[in-house]
């Protein structure tokens, strides 16, 4: 009788007997029960396929005369064959863990292959499960590295989980000098190990091309034992670099993007050497991959985030600014106007021939003064808070009150204003203020750029949908060449032609009315023909913003 081996004991002990004689049944039967297993008969293709549905067996000893029609379902299976028979034994490879015997084996050459089957499916199931945990524990690994935008983070998860889920002694990481990622380096041992040095130092240039050869043919730099392989030059660079008396096995692998490298991750095995297997090396150059993606979408995150922060700070400084200048030129210009009031008033005596010109001048530029000046406080407000003090306003009413402010200027330069008074009203919801500021800008601008003897037209009406009203504003005047329409809503933008014709003028109105439409969540168009004239139409939803 064959006893079993003490390390067999604490082994799964059920076998399925699969044999339809029954004297080689019972005597197959004795001998596994002698080796200390619990033992389940089937003499036909029935009863084996109860038993298997039944109970799960740690193994399936199946004579060839049962084995047409046999399913496998993961249990290790013994053919027991007939030499002198035809039974093809290529039947056995999509079976996995499977072996034959000869039917006259005796007992204790069947209970040896009964086990070394068994622990074959055992150490199969133990690489299974070590290769799973390995390609589980790195997925997680990649999904901390892509979960962060800092490149410091990214390669603290990487070297704290390489080493984690390889069971590692050390694990360090470095870039190299590359415009594409930032300078970072990390490591990780295991407790009691002293750390391996924060750069490369002198040694940097040779890693760095070392690294890019090995990223060129997509390979990696394994070492399973130092002391019996052949050396090569990225493994002792590495080994002297470290300064460790003893790194028994190791391996390198590059980080890259493109045709080169942009840094290195080595991992060390200091006591012990070790055979690094294909499914831990794949999985390192994923990873590695995953890393070297993200570290150059975390680089260029972090630029743009640092260029947003500064021009934050610009526009901020450019705001402060306005609202300085604002208050030092407005000073003074109150000073001028209220002088110039005081001087025609009489309070200095009569004003001699010849001066009311001369003063008509000051007052008509220290105008234009205080509108610029308007102008600029106004772009000042609106990149602050911009809050908007909504009510019901009446459309017609506001277009009515500009048309009676500007119609001295239009009647000045021989422009005629019409139909602000031809329509009924329409109520909505605005910041009145702000809209007598966009329609005093355009119905200025119109008149600004329409020659002598031009016409203004101005309609409004609810759209057809009735969510919306629209006013448009239509005149003769110079134009604007197709070229540059897209750019007129730009602040301080002003056309060639404006320009070329000396029509003075900041570039903001349009600018200022675009805004603050745009904050009532309505749309200002505009359309124009060169020397034929421009339409400005404001859309404004009727229920406000």
């Amino acid at each position: 009788m064959v006893q079993a081996s003490p390390e067999h004991l604490s082994a799964p002990r059920d076998a399925i007997v699969a044999i339809p004689e029954a004297e080689r049944l019972h005597a197959t039967a004795s001998v596994l029960t002698g080796a200390g297993y619990t033992v389940r008969t089937a003499s036909d293709t029935g009863a084996l396929a109860a038993e298997l549905e039944r109970n799960h067996a740690a193994v399936v000893l199946l004579d060839t005369a049962l084995a047409d029609g046999y399913t496998w379902e993961g249990t290790p299976v013994l053919l027991i064959v007939d030499l002198a028979g035809d039974f093809d034994l290529a039947r056995l490879e999509p079976w996995g863990i499977a072996d034959y015997v000869s039917r006259g084996a005796d007992g204790e050459e069947l209970a040896h292959r009964v086990e070394t089957l068994i622990g074959r499916s055992r150490e199969r199931r133990r690489i299974r499960a070590q290769a799973e945990f390995l390609r589980e524990s790195l997925r997680n690994v990649s999904a901390a590295i892509r979960g962060t935008n800092s490149p410091q983070q990214m390669a603290g998860h990487l070297v704290r989980g390489f080493l984690e889920s390889l069971g590692t002694d050390q694990v360090w990481f470095t870039t190299f000098q590359d415009t594409r990622v930032p300078r970072i380096t990390a490591q990780w041992c295991k407790p009691g190990l002293p750390p391996l040095p924060d750069t490369l130092g002198s040694y940097e240039d040779a890693a760095r091309e070392l690294a890019t050869s090995l990223w060129a043919d997509a390979e990696v730099l394994a070492v399973s034992d130092h002391q019996t392989d052949q050396g090569s030059p990225l493994a002792d660079g590495l080994q002297t670099w470290c300064g460790l008396p003893s790194v028994r096995s190791s391996i390198a692998v590059p980080v890259g993007d493109g045709d080169s490298a942009l840094g290195i991750i080595w991992i060390t095995q200091l006591d012990a050497p070790r055979e690094w297997t294909r499914a831990e090396i794949a999985l390192i150059q994923h990873v590695a991959g995953n890393l070297a993606h993200s570290l150059i979408q975390g680089h260029l995150i972090s630029a743009q985030v640092q260029v947003l922060q500064q021009l934050r700070e610009l526009d901020k400084a450019k705001t402060d600014f306005l609202a300085t200048v604002n208050h030092e030129l407005r000073t003074p210009l109150t000073s001028i106007t209220a002088y110039l009031d005081m001087i025609r008033d009489g309070a200095g005596g009569p004003v001699p021939p010849g001066i009311e010109s001369m003063m008509e001048v000051i007052s008509r530029n220290s105008d234009r003064l205080r509108r610029l000046i308007e102008d600029m406080l106004t772009v000042s407000q609106q990149d602050g808070s911009g809050n908007l003090n909504l009510k019901q306003v009446e459309l017609g009413q506001v277009l009515r009150i500009v048309v009676a402010a500007l119609r001295p200027l239009a009647e000045s330069r021989n422009v005629t204003i019409t139909g602000a008074d031809s329509h009924e009203d329409v109520k909505i919801q605005a910041d009145e203020a702000q809209l007598e500021q966009v329609f005093t800008n355009i119905v200025a601008n119109a008149i600004k750029f329409t020659p002598d003897g031009g016409r203004i037209s101005i309609s409004f009406m609810p759209e057809t949908a009735g969510q919306s009203a629209v006013v448009s504003v239509a005149d003769t005047g110079v134009g604007i060449p197709e070229q540059e329409i897209s750019q007129v809503f730009t602040r301080f933008y002003r056309a060639s032609n404006a320009s070329s014709a000396a029509v003075p003028g900041s570039g903001l109105g349009l600018a200022i009315a675009h805004d603050i439409v745009h904050r009532h969540g309505g749309s200002l168009d505009l359309t124009s023909t060169l020397g034929s004239g421009t339409t400005v139409s404001v859309h404004l939803p009727l229920t406000g913003p």
